[in-house]
């Protein structure tokens, strides 16, 4: 019980901000009608409430499957088990992302059903799959990370020229969404629970932290070589977003509240298998053990499903309502102002961001403390939401302007960067765009395209999430440098 009270005080902290940004816009810049502003608090009291239960939900349950499971994995000792393991798991826990699952929606809508919901969820997990299998054989031969994340990164960047702008965003954004409050648990504690049979300590806490980065890399991959062979821009079609306001609030909720639960039981569903076939042909847990890992199942299923519906139902409109109003005032400089502002705070609310810093200070042994990665991560996170308004309200501005520079700068930085910062920086490149990246701030930056002419919101409104993604690379990086300065001492 002390747990679960200590994580509702964390998420309170936490989500207290961002309601208090968006109650000042209201009395201030943007007025909200009150169904909107009752929707968003309702919202906020379920995100606090969700993220709690579902934090605690994952430290009983996903966090030891994960950890029980690369311990498995690794134990076999057999390169062919790794690699059968790492496609089975990368492909199921991809295809369970329910953060993927929204952003393979929008990509059908804006395109009119000309890429399916189906085939991008497909060609996304595909290559999550083979990635993770590569990621889990890196760990087992002690690869340099660097050495990989540059020999794949050169590869996206060759191909990157060859495809249309729209699913270069497409496949960039697919990375940060595969990477969602589900699988960076799952994929942290398998890595750690292979990493930890090692007998070298120091290889052992470097190896812990990357796989997220490789596994990522896979959707941007197959995105890229899906458009490449189809050599189709299916964004043609004009997709009308309209704003509207629900007349009934109850209402809004009991429709979220349905679909959402049948998204997350699916979710978890693959998991739970996996979990129980592995159980019952290797691991061979105690009463005690097993009744514990379901309980947490159970409770990270309750809190995922009240978290999403106050994501969903209360801030996605309240989201998109701001953009439009932030974006229609007078000064442009309010747009990428609020933009980091929201930026900033939304990164605090992100449970993934909890599960990663705090395996971080755990992996490190308090080394390298958990307030620290945070506040590096919205620092970061913000500038990123304030640059992809700039790229909105200046139309020369192509989101290659930023991708390139950007992705060059943080590969580089690996060969100076202390190799376990090199590991947590593209680890949080995924964890940074989560839940609420993928539904507050991308509605926020789709009501502001809206508003601002010559802006294109088919175009625009994706890149954003990538933007996110590519923050933390090079901020964390730059925090490895200047942890190696002040210790005198490789990391």
């Amino acid at each position: 019980m002390n747990v679960l009270i200590a994580k509702v005080k964390e998420v309170v902290f936490s989500v207290l901000p961002i309601t208090v940004i968006v109650i000042l816009l209201n009395f201030t810049l943007t007025p909200l009608a009150p169904p909107v502003l009752i929707r968003f608090l309702i919202g906020a009291i379920f995100i606090v409430s969700g993220l709690s239960i579902f934090l605690f939900g994952i430290e009983l349950g996903i966090t030891p499957i994960g950890s029980l499971l690369g311990s498995s994995i690794a134990k076999t000792n057999k390169i062919s088990i790794v690699l059968l393991a790492g496609i089975i798991l990368g492909f199921v826990i991809s295809i369970a992302e329910p953060d993927l699952h929204i952003l393979a929606g929008e990509v059908e809508l804006v395109t009119s059903g000309s890429v399916s919901k189906t085939s991008t969820v497909i060609i996304v997990s595909v290559g999550i799959a083979f990635m993770m299998s590569f990621g889990l054989i890196r760990i087992v031969y002690n690869i340099p990370l660097y050495l990989i994340l540059t020999a794949i990164y050169g590869l996206i960047l060759l191909i990157s020229p060859f495809v249309s702008r729209e699913f270069l965003a497409i496949a960039f954004d697919a990375s940060g969404a595969t990477t969602g409050a589900l699988t960076v648990p799952f994929i942290l504690a398998i890595a750690i629970g292979i990493s930890d049979l090692k007998k070298d300590i120091k290889a052992s806490e470097k190896d812990s932290f990357g796989l997220v980065a490789i596994t990522s890399t896979g959707a941007i991959l197959t995105v890229l070589i899906s458009n490449l062979i189809s050599k189709s821009n299916a964004f043609q079609a004009e997709v009308d977003f309209e704003l509207h306001l629900p007349e009934s609030t109850i209402e809004v909720f009991i429709n979220e509240f349905l679909s959402i639960s049948k998204e997350s039981f699916f979710a978890l569903l693959p998991i739970l298998i996996i979990f129980l076939v592995t159980h019952k042909f290797s691991l061979h847990l105690s009463r005690k053990s097993l009744r514990k890992i379901t309980m947490g199942l159970l409770l990270t299923y309750i809190g995922l499903v009240i978290y999403m519906l106050g994501v969903r139902a209360g801030f996605m409109e309240t989201g998109n309502l701001i953009g439009f109003g932030i974006a229609s005032l007078q000064n442009n400089a309010y747009l990428p102002a609020v933009g980091f502002c929201l930026g900033f705070v939304t990164i605090l609310a992100e449970p993934a961001v909890y599960v990663l810093t705090k395996q971080i200070e755990e992996v490190t042994s308090g080394y390298v403390r958990q307030k620290i990665i945070t506040w590096t991560l919205a620092i970061g996170v913000g500038a990123a939401i304030s640059l992809s308004m700039l790229r909105i309200l200046i139309p020369e501005l192509q989101l290659w302007h930023y991708l390139l520079p950007g992705y060059l700068v943080s590969i580089i930085l690996t060969y100076f960067t202390p190799k376990l910062f090199v590991g947590i920086a593209f680890d949080s490149g995924g964890v940074a765009s989560g839940p609420m990246t993928a539904t507050f701030i991308l509605a926020f930056t789709y009501g502001a395209a809206q508003a601002i002419d010559g802006a294109n919101v088919l175009v625009d409104g994706f890149g954003m999430i990538a933007m996110v993604a590519l923050a933390p690379l090079i901020t964390l990086q730059i925090l490895g440098l200047i942890f190696k300065y002040n210790t005198r001492k490789e990391v």
